[in-house]
């Protein structure tokens, strides 16, 4: 394994993303209908925060049970703003990381995701999945 490899090698850089202004429901459909599990919260481009499946599961299922979808959209929509769920300021990394740096830093952060930035600008997301895919490519 090439320890000294770029970020890049590994991360998503078409990322799907949420808009701050957007609503949970939307991150309901989007995590569905993209199968992902991480979510980069973006105002103007630039980074904000970030929503994890496990961040939308503690209130979608939590609070609201067994609801049909519409309800619960209609529910989530009701009662949070992204703004409310989301992390904000997440831990990053910069473009010009290297897959040592990701690897260490997931795991030593107890979180599966990092935004990869240039500046506040989002350019891509590495997960633990992306890394574990790579070490597969390496043996």
């Amino acid at each position: 394994m090439r320890k000294n490899d770029p970020v890049s090698h590994v991360m998503t850089k078409s990322v799907v993303t949420l808009d701050v202004s957007d609503s949970l429901s939307k991150a309901r459909r989007l995590f569905e209908e993209s199968n992902i599990h991480h979510l980069p919260v973006v105002s103007g481009g630039e980074l904000v925060g970030l929503l994890s499946w496990t961040d939308f599961l503690r209130i979608s299922f939590g609070e609201f049970g067994n609801q049909d979808v519409r309800s619960l959209d209609a529910l989530l929509d009701h009662t949070y703003k992204l703004r409310d769920v989301m992390k904000t300021n997440p831990v990053t990394m910069p473009a010009s990381g290297t897959v040592r740096d990701a690897a260490t830093t997931l795991a030593n952060g107890g979180f599966h995701s990092i935004p990869v930035v240039d500046g506040n600008k989002l350019v891509g997301i590495v997960t633990s999945t992306d890394l574990i895919r790579y070490l597969i490519e390496q043996y």
